[in-house]
């Protein structure tokens, strides 16, 4: 078998000597609860990454939350201490991570210091798998190393998604 392509994700998790493991899927799902289900974890431990857009902030947040749920705006904004907060458009979320929808990833944007909100679900999980920074990758990290290497902020903003 090929080797995987080495991404930032994976050398910066490398230079830190975090374990983690990587899945594939196709790469043209964007589906985050399909894709749960493509790499074999449930969704709750598959975590989605959201670009999301304040008045009067500098730059956008990300926030990582289980696939199987929404952003709850409104905790946000208010974890934020903002009044209002709304999720970046597929376009704009693209233009701004200079990441593709479905692959976008707080470790491939560490670079750029923007803040990690981090559901409190992922708590619950000793690993919780993420996106590597591409479609078609994910990989499975402790979610200890996870919150002390972004420097996750931990808030309660999952809904449960509509059916």
């Amino acid at each position: 078998m090929a080797k995987a392509k080495r991404l930032n994700s994976m050398r910066l998790l490398d230079a830190n000597s975090i374990a983690y493991e990587v899945y594939h899927y196709d790469a043209a799902e964007r589906n985050a609860r399909q894709v749960a289900a493509a790499v074999g974890f449930s969704a709750d431990e598959v975590f989605k990454t959201l670009v999301v857009n304040g008045p009067g902030t500098r730059k956008p947040v990300l926030v990582m939350l289980p696939s199987n749920t929404t952003l709850d705006l409104k905790r946000l904004a208010k974890a934020m201490g903002r009044k209002k907060v709304a999720l970046a458009s597929h376009a704009d979320a693209e233009k701004l991570t200079g990441l593709q929808v479905g692959g976008i990833s707080a470790m491939a944007l560490m670079g750029k210091n923007w803040e990690v909100y981090l559901d409190r679900r992922a708590e619950a999980f000793e690993q919780i798998v993420i996106s590597a920074g591409q479609r078609g990758l994910q990989l499975r990290v402790a979610t200890a190393d996870l919150i002390r290497l972004l420097g996750c902020q931990r808030v309660d903003v999952a809904a449960p998604a509509s059916s």
